[in-house]
């Protein structure tokens, strides 16, 4: 064994440990340098050992090279730190290292940002730490969340394969089938002319295991999708694949609510009560104006149409004539919160969403205080109050227009007050988890003027729908469902269609000719014309859970080497030119 392997890590040692000789191997986490002593925290990922190097050991002068990051082998004897010296804060605080042998492993020239992480000390520029990413995962915060994603990965695959899961993996060279997100395409040197896409999920592939006889079949699986990032998205990214046959709706929620609940229960000692709430599209788009709402407090969305007829305001009376609608919320004693100008704020907030501006009222014990008071007679402004169950200090908050807009408006609405008013712990340990179903299967696409699906085209729509597929497309509702965690989406899933006629008919409602449907999808027909079972399943975001678990809102968190959000790698310089020979091979 070489003179410079460790026998411990730094984050193992204890006062059982005192009167040994060890090896240690890391880097320099700081250093003290004084005329007698030099004092070293050590660190790896295990964590941080406390070493000395004393003036009467050869090591000393050696010692005094020592630097931020260097990569360094101590050989020395454990030993208790001095009264008052022990480190609380530290798992190996109440022992050090007296080196005797120092081997210098590697140097680091000053670091272009600092690795050790000091508490309520702002990080570096992201971008610098994305070009330098190999540094940036020494820090311990990262180094635990990549820590904590592999548990949470080992946690899905064992209990998956206590459930008679089989692990399978699928290509990741395969067909473009246009029908969503823009693949990543890939030339193909031995067909010129010809193309592959890179996986935007495992589908198809997970729908031909069932038809193969693959009845349960996981896989963690790298997805790509060519489209514009933002925090929690990159254009690579992992979800846990699951799929089963002869099952319905309850079957998937059965599992992975069971799932769910180990995934916190061993990630994060919470437990979970099952079964999960199941709640209905409609249902949490009207109460908060968002398809993936956040639980955790109220702020609900209430229907304010059928009152506008009490008031004498033509702006709001126009908008529900013109079919739009009027909905509020009750941000309750936070009159208090908001300045006038923070109030007229709101308007330049909720015209990023569309709006065109916000009414806003203020409660008082007689009377209601806003802009728009004068064309609220008494008896409209006691409904209101009533409606909103309003209360003196509370703020009113009315949006009106198309409903869409409204929905968007008043669900990020929602969620920046909720962070304003302080309404959760975004550090704390309360997860409000749920099922969302009953989508609509289809919406309308304008720029292309007809239907698309609303998740894939190869969902089943709900059994006492599939007669109005044809004749009232927009009311047939999916067999899909979304799991959603404090407003994060972080799986969606459905039962798919197994029967090819109904496949044939979908795909002919999404405006695809016989020819077209065959030309892209032949294959999945002929495999569905071939004995397929009845089977569904579900895709688990891994990177959002991830993010969850570590609590932070940046995706880029939990993802060793990720891209920035213009989808470059700024350590390797991706994307960048080819060699005109390799594009040549390429017929390009």
């Amino acid at each position: 064994m070489a003179s410079w392997q460790r026998t411990h890590t730094c984050g193992e040692l204890r006062e059982s440990h005192i009167g040994q000789t060890v090896v240690l191997n890391g880097w320099v986490n700081s250093y003290r340098a004084y005329n007698d002593q030099v004092f070293v925290d050590l660190r790896d990922r295990y964590g941080i050992t406390q070493v000395v190097f004393e003036a009467d050991q050869a090591s000393f002068v050696a010692a005094q090279e020592i630097r931020g990051e260097f990569v360094l082998s101590v050989r020395g004897l454990m030993r208790e730190r001095l009264p008052g010296k022990h480190n609380p804060k530290l798992a190996t605080g109440d022992v050090e290292v007296r080196a005797q042998e120092l081997t210098i492993l590697n140097r680091c020239p000053t670091p272009p940002f600092e690795v050790t992480e000091f508490p309520n000390e702002e990080l570096a520029n992201e971008d610098l730490r994305l070009q330098y990413r190999f540094l940036d995962l020494r820090r311990v915060s990262l180094q635990r969340t990549l820590i904590m994603r592999h548990r949470l990965n080992q946690v899905m695959r064992n209990f998956l394969d206590q459930q008679g899961f089989l692990e399978v993996e699928t290509p990741l060279l395969g067909r473009s089938t246009p029908e969503g997100a823009r693949d990543y395409l890939v030339p193909s040197r031995v067909h010129p002319g010809n193309w592959y896409a890179l996986p935007q999920s495992p589908q198809l592939y997970k729908q031909l295991l069932m038809v193969a006889g693959f009845d349960k079949y996981y896989q963690i699986a790298h997805c790509l999708r060519d489209e514009d990032l933002r925090a929690d998205r990159q254009p690579e990214f992992t979800q846990l694949d699951v799929e089963m046959s002869f099952v319905e709706m309850d079957d998937v929620f059965g599992v992975i609510e069971g799932l769910t609940a180990e995934v916190f229960k061993q990630c994060l000692d919470v437990v979970i009560p099952l079964p999960l709430p199941r709640l209905k599209y409609a249902d949490v788009m009207l109460k908060y104006g968002s398809d993936k709402p956040d639980l955790r407090y109220g702020l609900e969305i209430a229907e304010l149409s059928d009152w506008v007829g009490q008031t004498e305001f033509k702006v709001f009376q126009g908008t529900v004539a013109g079919g739009g609608k009027v909905r509020g919320l009750n941000a309750k004693g936070a009159v208090d919160k908001f300045s006038r100008k923070q109030l007229d704020d709101l308007t330049l907030f909720v015209q990023r969403y569309g709006a065109k501006g916000i009414s806003w009222i203020k409660v008082e014990k007689e009377k209601l205080t806003s802009p728009v008071e004068k064309f609220l007679p008494a008896a409209a402004q006691q409904a209101l109050r009533q409606r909103l169950s309003a209360e003196p200090g509370d703020l009113l908050l009315l949006v009106a227009d198309k409903e869409d807009v409204v929905c968007q408006t008043l669900g990020n609405l929602r969620q920046h007050l909720a962070g304003v008013l302080k309404l959760f712990d975004p550090d704390g340990n309360v997860f409000k988890i749920a099922w969302v179903v009953d989508f609509p299967s289809f919406i309308w696409d304008e720029e292309e003027k007809r239907w698309a699906a609303n998740h894939h085209p190869f969902t089943a729509p709900r059994d006492e729908d599939l007669h109005k597929l044809e004749s009232d497309t927009g009311s047939v509702r999916a067999k899909a469902y979304d799991l959603v965690i404090n407003g994060y989406e972080c799986a969606g899933g459905s039962i798919r269609i197994h029967n090819p006629e109904v496949q044939s008919r979908l795909f002919k409602v999404l405006g695809m000719s016989v020819e077209q449907a065959r030309q892209r999808f032949g294959f999945l027909l002929d495999a569905l014309r071939m004995g397929a079972p009845p089977h569904g399943g579900i895709a688990l975001g891994l990177d959002r859970w991830a993010m969850m678990l570590a609590k932070t809102g940046n995706i880029r968190d939990v993802i060793a080497f990720p891209k920035n959000q213009k989808a470059r790698d700024l350590m390797t310089g991706a994307p960048a030119p080819v060699d005109a020979k390799q594009l040549k091979e390429l017929g390009l």
